[in-house]
């Protein structure tokens, strides 16, 4: 029953309630849960609340007024200015009152931030408790010596000043301030599964995968706050998707009087279900009690998809044991007047536009992300490239090291249970220096931390002496955007993966910039990366031609579009859109989908595609034109006007219609595909003037 209500909440969480509800769905699982049991429950089950409403902030910025305003979190106060040369970078302050009641001093109380950027001290009633640093993973802190039964004043300050020892240091993005994930209140037993972890679940499943046996490791980190129990026990239970239960073990151990101790539970899962990316996502749940004798002190519900993974150098990447080439975009997580601080909402927009596309891999650039959509990926087979945000420069400090590797080790903590992340990357573009020592060194602790996934970095830079230290080679090139013709990707492809020791490669970014409102239909010169001018056409275009040496390819095992969506950086001015990287395949807003998007849908999607590019060019001045269509049915005809206009030259899904005529005055363009004995048509209408 217990592991009933623990399932009827994550769902709860997952599918229906943004965060600030979340404490209300505890309220009425636990109370289903104290009915069904006709027990007393104090001290077995964890609670948690989402502190989202009426916090107080002030920006502290230099000869500013003592402004306090009223505000939820998750918040930052660039959410306007992000796109701006001079947007704030700077301190703020955030306050929140906690109303603690006699019978929560009862527990343990923790508070857990999801992230805050990107440094935070944290104060209970002006008390220091604890300082982060870092501006992407979780942090929590336990406050319960700082707190009282009443009220107590929670005081946060929050800066993303620019520090020397803080990534990035660099990078092509807006580095938005303020606390812009959630913060929730965690109370717990006094012996418990410990929170306290880098901010990670305490529990670990490590896995041994083939198609007839699964072998799993459950390590639980308790913390012992009764030292005076003697002896302790963790079981662990395995179910699968329709709640039966497919292996259980426990594991007892004295407790010495020890304060910190590690359950590890061995169990096998017979001929299990994989989780087998975009086609069969498939979950299992570990089901976590920490007992007393026949008491239950705690519980932790953790859901994980069985597989195996490597790169082979000829094949490819290899996923349960068949090639399964990674079909990836990038993704940033900001949103216009939101910055960094979106909600649930808009996390399941992404998703939803990257499964529209047929991606079924994700860089998650250029930081560590939201939990939440960690998530996501899990349950949607999505492939997930991590990353730390070792962008552009490194400094050569003790302290600056030192802070990369804790940042990688809340990384891999963290996130050690999503069946969806299959590498952690070191870096990003490291052009200059001599890096090689702590890229090593970062190689070093993801391996100690997770020796079953792999590591990998993204290099611009042939020859670099770092790029042989990762288990994986890619590189990020742009042919046709910044350098040469689109053309040029394939002797790219050839060069790198020769240099790299033919290991295999990815590409982990590539593309170009595009305004949905700037076209041409008979440009010959490539437009300039930094210029005024980037037509939605010439995207379009670099996009054909770069991937279809990819795809080609077979020693390349992976692709990463760059980027899924417009992002904020806020040092660009081109494209006539200050502050702005174009190069996404939808806008910033998510409203539109360029050309380029469907380009990449008709490659990848099962679905039905038929596209007319170029539709937003309405305004025409040539009486003849040519006609593009995305299409991956068996056949496609294209009218217009109504009348037909033959058989196109056809490369794959790009069908192009030359010199169809226009009429002056309104003129109807249609396009039929055809598959399966099923039609499908597109539409749209240009204007010849």
């Amino acid at each position: 029953m217990m592991a009933l209500i623990f399932d009827i909440i994550l769902y709860m969480q997952l599918n229906l309630l943004e965060p600030m509800n979340v404490l209300k769905v505890r309220s009425v699982a636990l109370a289903m849960f104290c009915a069904c049991l006709s027990v007393p429950v104090a001290g077995q089950l964890r609670q948690q609340s989402f502190l989202s409403e009426k916090w107080d902030f002030r920006l502290d910025r230099d000869g500013a007024e003592d402004v306090w305003e009223q505000v939820d979190v998750p918040h930052t106060w660039n959410a306007k200015d992000g796109t701006s040369p001079d947007y704030y970078r700077g301190d703020g302050t955030y306050r929140y009152t906690l109303s603690i009641s006699p019978a929560m001093m009862k527990k343990r109380i923790f508070l857990r931030f999801e992230a805050a950027s990107q440094k935070a001290e944290v104060k209970v009633n002006g008390r220091e408790v604890g300082e982060h640093v870092g501006g992407f993973n979780a942090f929590c802190f336990e406050i319960t010596p700082y707190v009282h039964a009443g009220e107590n004043l929670l005081e946060v300050a929050v800066s993303n000043r620019k520090e020397l020892n803080i990534a990035p240091l660099e990078g092509d993005f807006t580095v938005f301030g303020g606390i812009y994930r959630p913060v929730s209140l965690l109370l717990l037993p006094k012996t418990c599964i410990t929170p306290l972890d880098y901010a990670s679940s305490g529990v670990y499943v490590s896995q041994q995968v083939n198609e007839r046996r699964a072998d799993l490791s459950v390590v639980t980190k308790v913390d012992n706050g009764l030292k005076r129990v003697k002896e302790l026990s963790v079981k662990a239970d395995v179910f699968d998707a329709a709640g039966k239960l497919v292996a259980t073990a426990t594991t007892s151990q004295a407790t010495e009087g020890q304060a910190r101790l590690d359950f590890t539970n061995r169990l096998t899962v017979d001929n299990p279900m994989l989780w087998d990316g975009r086609k069969s996502p498939y979950l299992y749940r570990v089901f976590v009690e920490l007992k007393r004798g026949k008491e239950v002190l705690d519980t932790l519900s953790q859901y994980v998809g069985l597989r195996s993974f490597r790169v082979d150098a000829e094949k490819g990447f290899i996923l349960n044991g068949k090639p399964y080439k990674i079909k990836g975009v990038n993704r940033h997580q900001d949103r216009p007047d939101k910055g960094w601080a979106i909600s649930s909402a808009d996390h399941r927009e992404d998703m939803s536009l990257i499964k529209e596309i047929g991606a079924n891999g994700i860089r998650l650039a250029h930081y560590p992300h939201s939990d939440e959509f960690y998530t996501l990926c899990d349950r949607e087979g999505m492939l997930v490239w991590a990353e730390i945000p070792l962008v552009g420069k490194a400094l050569d400090t003790p302290e600056f090291t030192e802070n990369m590797k804790t940042e990688l080790t809340e990384l891999v903590r963290q996130n050690f249970n999503h069946p969806s992340i299959f590498c952690w990357s070191l870096s990003n573009e490291l052009s200059k220096g001599d890096v090689k020592g702590l890229i090593s060194e970062l190689n070093d602790v993801a391996h100690r931390e997770d020796p079953g996934r792999l590591t990998v970095l993204a290099s611009n830079v042939e020859g670099r002496p770092e790029n042989t230290v990762p288990d994986l080679l890619a590189f990020n090139t742009y042919p046709g955007w910044y350098w040469a013709e689109p053309s040029e990707m394939k002797p790219t492809l050839e060069r790198w993966n020769r240099k790299g020791g033919g290991k295999g490669i990815a590409v982990s970014e590539y593309g170009a910039g595009a305004n949905v409102w700037h076209h041409w239909q008979t440009g010959k010169k490539t437009p300039k990366a930094d210029g005024v001018f980037h037509p939605e056409e010439w995207q379009a275009t670099v996009h054909e031609q770069t991937y279809d040496a990819i795809k080609r390819c077979g020693f390349a095992w992976g692709s990463f579009v760059w980027n899924m969506f417009d992002f904020a950086s806020a040092s660009r001015n081109e494209g006539d859109m200050p502050g702005m990287n174009d190069k996404g395949l939808v806008s910033y807003d998510r409203k539109i989908r360029k050309d380029a998007f469907y380009f990449y849908q008709s490659e990848w999607s099962e679905e039905p595609v038929v596209h007319i590019t170029s539709r937003r060019d309405v305004a025409r001045r040539d009486s003849l034109t040519d006609v593009k269509v995305y299409t991956n049915c068996e056949t496609v005809r294209l009218k217009v006007n109504g009348k037909d206009c033959g058989s196109p030259e056809r490369d794959g899904s790009v069908c192009i219609w030359r010199k169809v005529g226009l009429k002056h005055g309104e003129n109807q363009v249609e396009a039929f595909g055809h598959r399966g004995g099923q039609e499908f048509s597109d539409r749209c209408k240009w204007v010849l003037f």
